[in-house]
């Protein structure tokens, strides 16, 4: 296992460079350019000034250090990286490490909160319906779960902004507060964007589940437990269910990506002060410093992510063993 999950670790270091070179040349074709910004920012724009535009851009390009080949800028981002610098903001000249810290505990809470939601109604949900195959509630289920997956997140969150004030004259508060001011309000921020996120994750890992256990049921060894007499709770939780939940390990690893942009709506919409909103907002400022260290963040996350998965492979199934 030891062996395993270094070389796995050491797999990751080419994809990650390989990662780290795609999003510093890909942030770079951004429609726009942050000089002309902050040229307007600063009234350069008008006609009949072009050489002091020019001087002015040049000026700029080189405080930023965007007058660099991209590859001279890879380097030397690689090279900041190795030392924990993300770069500074092309706005404030704030670090990126501190403005992405500042931001992920909001992000991570409501991702937090969504998956533990998820796997309470969707292993259930999936159970029942694959335990109750081809009846009315199984039906039903479905019906719900295809809708779930069907409904965009922008339309979910915007029905639970407009409808509650509509019907009840309740609205949504979008004045954020920390969980160590006011704990209740800071709960009833939370929560709805979670279920935002949590509806498509749900009914993904519920019909996953269903599936799995479908073909699971099917197995040699489910049959031989119910034929030693064990009643049917016993054989779908105590047998069935682990070998099941491998493909929703893996479905809930993919996830961690849908969460993240996920959150880039639900947090705009909620006006919560998280990592998907300050990614927005940097992509509209074209911020490269902020956007790449959010996306190689992320990217990092998922990766880690990814390898422990694979290692839970090994003690969700006996079978399964590294060499």
């Amino acid at each position: 296992m030891t062996h395993y999950i270094v070389r796995r670790a050491l797999g990751l270091v080419p994809t990650f460079l390989i990662l780290l070179l795609l999003v510093v040349v890909l942030v770079r074709l951004i429609p726009g350019d942050i000089v002309d910004i902050l040229l307007q920012e600063q009234g350069g724009g008008g006609s009949g000034r072009s050489a002091e535009l020019a001087l002015g851009r040049e000026q700029i390009e080189a405080r930023l250090g965007l007058d660099r080949p991209v590859f001279v800028q890879y380097v030397e981002y690689a090279a900041g990286l190795l030392q924990g610098d993300l770069g500074r903001s092309l706005w404030d000249d704030r670090p990126v490490r501190e403005m992405i810290l500042n931001r992920v505990p909001v992000t991570a809470e409501v991702a937090l909160v969504a998956i533990v939601v998820s796997l309470l109604t969707a292993i259930p949900v999936g159970l029942i319906s694959a335990v109750r195959q081809d009846t009315p509630i199984d039906y039903f289920l479905r019906s719900a779960l295809i809708l779930g997956i069907s409904l965009p997140n922008f339309a979910i969150a915007t029905a639970i902004v407009i409808f509650p004030a509509i019907w009840w004259g309740w609205s949504v508060s979008f004045t954020y507060v920390s969980l160590t001011e006011d704990p209740i309000k800071h709960l009833t921020l939370i929560i709805p964007p979670a279920a935002v996120l949590g509806v498509q994750l749900s009914a993904s890992v519920a019909r996953m589940t269903r599936t799995m256990m479908l073909e699971v049921m099917q197995e040699d060894y489910v049959r031989t437990a119910r034929s030693k007499g064990l009643t049917g709770s016993q054989v779908v939780l105590g047998h069935a269910l682990k070998n099941a939940l491998i493909p929703v390990v893996t479905l809930l690893g993919l996830q961690v990506t849908f969460l993240i942009g996920g959150s880039v709506i639900t947090e705009t919409v909620f006006a919560l002060p998280g990592l998907g909103r300050l990614l927005l907002e940097a992509i509209a400022n074209r911020d490269y410093p902020v956007i790449q260290g959010i996306v190689v963040s992320v990217g990092l996350l998922v990766m880690i992510t990814n390898l422990l998965i694979d290692i839970s492979y090994g003690y969700l199934d006996p079978r399964i063993r590294y060499s």
